[in-house]
């Protein structure tokens, strides 16, 4: 493409201006990066109420730095719009929309609506990269044939690239800058500009041979700890049969200096990855190559039964101190996904409550950074967290611990606290049962 030059040049130079169509924790967080770097950037998103309430300085998207935000708007250089006429300024596009899974299959209504309105409004010369996890692929397929609907021509009129996104929210080592960037395009032309534009992100950019290499190398990552996820859950429920200590298990396992990894039991996965994205690649699988990716699904169904096993652990506790779960109560700790963050999508701990209230429990809930919960057949309002409502509590179960948590004031006030997590990571307190 004969403008990669002038391209170039203006992504060195801080010149390119940047669209990025979705605004949840990728698209604003990767704006966020490159307004800090110096570039111009629009964030698009359908949800006017959320554009109007960034645009505002209001930050409402869970699994961001506040502080991050707030100083990518100081600039001035950080907008927000539900038009898509920022898309015809743009010189790179990102897409990160969300990808869920309906029915067991990938959802790529919100990739395609998007790519729809970047073939109406990108100009000739743009750089699009999607960052929505997928299958391998989407890029090459469903993202080209729609942005060529309109007459616009691949390496004529427009460049291609998938680079998935790494972003751990609540994790205080890794951010975006020092986590490396993985880059794949279609064709080296691509590959290149869509690397330059990166590296002016990240430390590390990793350019791989294609769009389809790319897209599965994000699906090896979270498909790697949902496995390894199930193989601790699963040996937490054979050690509690065995009457061994399962924290004692891995903590002695994880003192070998090599070939080990450690990864820790709990009420299951939760999250808008791990969770959603193996499932992806188990359906194109068994859409493609006609098997089932047998260790991955073997991997979902232990998963998937954690929550209704933690559950069961707690009513367990309440019997072996002479209470029913029936007419019980229960007071859950954390009810995000993970601990620090203010996100419950696919959180097993709301699938706990769920479970416990269809048992006949009286559940509450309190979690800092959650107000209310309407999901999984629940609607709960957030209970203060006050030393007459965990004493009053049959149980209190810890199933996130924030680091805001007072651990030994909890153990000191509850009759009975049931721990997930190994928070407290000890025999200290008698009245503290561990997963």
């Amino acid at each position: 493409m004969k403008r990669t030059a002038q391209l170039r040049r203006k992504i060195l130079s801080r010149q390119a201006s940047i669209a990025v169509v979705g605004q949840g924790y990728v698209g604003l967080s990767v704006a966020c990066a490159a307004v800090t770097e110096g570039f111009s950037v629009v964030g698009i998103d359908f949800d006017e109420t959320r554009v109007a309430s960034l645009s505002q300085g209001n930050l409402s998207v869970p699994g961001v730095a506040e502080q991050v935000f707030q100083a990518g708007i100081e600039t001035g250089r950080l907008g927000f719009s539900s038009s898509h006429e920022p898309l015809r300024d743009a010189d790179i596009i990102l897409i990160a929309v969300p990808t869920p899974l309906r029915d067991q299959a990938p959802d790529l209504s919100f990739v395609k609506r998007a790519c729809e309105d970047v073939a109406q409004h990108m100009a000739s010369g743009s750089l699009i990269i999607l960052e929505s996890t997928t299958y391998p692929g989407t890029t090459e397929e469903l993202v080209r044939t729609a942005l060529e609907d309109r007459g616009q021509r691949i390496g004529q009129d427009f460049l291609l690239a998938y680079s998935p996104e790494r972003i751990d929210p609540g994790n205080d080592e890794f951010g975006l800058r020092n986590t490396p960037r993985i880059v794949g395009g279609l064709g080296p032309e691509a590959t290149g500009v869509a690397a330059l534009f990166y590296e002016q992100l990240v430390d590390k950019v990793i350019a791989v041979s294609s769009a389809r290499s790319a897209e599965l190398a994000k699906l090896l990552e979270n498909t790697f700890r949902h496995v390894n996820i199930a193989l601790v859950n699963e040996m937490a429920m054979l050690c509690h049969d065995m009457g061994i200590d399962v924290w004692e298990v891995i903590e002695a396992a994880a003192s070998k200096p090599f070939g080990f990894m450690r990864f820790q039991p709990g009420p299951g996965v939760g999250g808008h990855c791990i969770p959603l994205d193996p499932g992806y690649l188990a359906w194109q699988i068994r859409r493609d190559v006609g098997r089932q990716f047998r260790i991955l699904e073997q991997a979902q169904d232990i998963n998937a039964v954690m929550p209704q096993y933690v559950a069961a652990r707690i009513g367990d506790a309440l019997n072996e101190r002479g209470r029913a779960v029936k007419e019980s109560v229960v007071l859950v700790l954390g009810v995000a996904y993970k601990q620090d963050v203010g996100d419950v999508r696919e959180s097993p701990a709301v699938r706990v409550l769920s479970t416990l209230q269809k048992r006949g429990a009286h559940v509450a809930f309190h979690d800092p950074f959650i107000q209310a919960i309407s999901m999984n057949g629940l609607s709960l309002e957030r209970t203060d967290l006050t030393g007459r409502c965990v004493a009053r509590a049959d149980c209190v179960a810890l199933l996130t611990p924030h680091r805001t948590y007072d651990l030994d004031w909890i153990a000191e006030t509850a009759s009975l606290v049931f721990d997930a997590r190994n928070a407290y990571e000890s025999d200290r307190y008698p009245n503290v049962v561990r997963l």
